[in-house]
């Protein structure tokens, strides 16, 4: 049995349907989530639709019987996700499941990249558990780009304060088929994995891919961290998010999301999603 946490967010739900994609029969999946009727599809496919909530440790239990590979996708409430990590990967023990894939941050360990604390923890969670484990450092979704990209190709510049720093991005299929390659590999080798886009880019390049998308002019803005922060409250942007922002782009100027790794494409058998492709995705609708 293989069941996947947070089946109905983003990643989950694709990685739910690339294992049914992949041949694995549907009454060997198993959608973990926190409200059902928002699975409608998958149980329609014939996944096994369980609730449970990672703050609710009895849930979990219960979801969990019968896994034999769990990916645990990682929560999104931040502050809150190292306790909540802790109560699956305890469920997980109990429940004698033989891996587990977690997604994690990418240099998770040693890194400036203001995501990474939690993900770090969840790491060394793991290891005292004493499951095998396989743990994904997913690099960033070239999905956040997304807003970024309609606005230049209408205000004709990108706005960033990450001056060269390169991005390994790559879309969130391209993640989600890497976890279905682990998931259903033959003999899966537990470790830490650095999985990102085969092309780095910098913010400059995004504004250039832009450019040629759209035929106009498109330039990248690099401020320094004050003036990027300033520039997104004038936004309208709150005060916590401005600061965020800005501390990603200064992680991204020390190379925090640059991996140096083709593993992703490597695992998935294919090139991972060029930017220049995600670019006309994106504007193309």
């Amino acid at each position: 049995m293989i069941t996947v946490t947070g089946a109905t967010g983003q990643l989950g739900r694709l990685v739910v349907t690339g294992l049914l994609d992949a041949g694995v029969p549907a009454g060997e999946v198993v959608a973990v989530v926190r409200s059902p009727e928002k699975a409608g599809d998958l149980s329609a496919r014939g996944v096994q639709v369980r609730q449970a909530e990672y703050g609710d440790a009895a849930s979990l239990r219960t979801a969990l019987q019968g896994t034999d590979r769990l990916l645990l996708v990682s929560g999104s409430e931040v502050g809150q996700r190292v306790t909540q990590h802790g109560n699956v990967l305890q469920a997980a023990k109990a429940a004698g499941v033989g891996l587990v894939v977690y997604t994690s941050a990418p240099k998770a360990a040693d890194t400036s990249l203001p995501l990474a604390p939690e993900h770090a923890a969840t790491e060394r969670l793991i290891a005292d558990v004493g499951l095998p484990a396989v743990v994904l450092r997913n690099n960033w979704y070239l999905e956040n780009h997304d807003q970024p990209i309609r606005t230049a190709a209408e205000t004709g510049e990108v706005v960033g304060s990450s001056g060269a720093g390169t991005i390994a991005a790559a879309t969130r299929a391209d993640f989600a088929a890497g976890a279905v390659a682990v998931l259903t590999a033959a003999e899966p080798e537990p470790g830490v994995v650095e999985l990102g886009g085969d092309q780095p880019f910098t913010l400059a390049d995004l504004a250039a891919a832009v450019a040629a998308e759209t035929g106009r002019e498109v330039t990248y803005r690099d401020l320094s961290a004050p003036e990027h922060q300033q520039f997104l409250l004038g936004q309208g942007l709150p005060q916590e998010t401005a600061e965020f922002v800005v501390a990603l782009d200064q992680s991204i100027a020390q190379g925090a999301l640059e991996t140096g790794s083709t593993a992703l494409s490597g695992l998935i058998g294919r090139p991972t999603t060029p930017l220049a492709v995600h670019v006309r995705s994106v504007l193309r609708g």
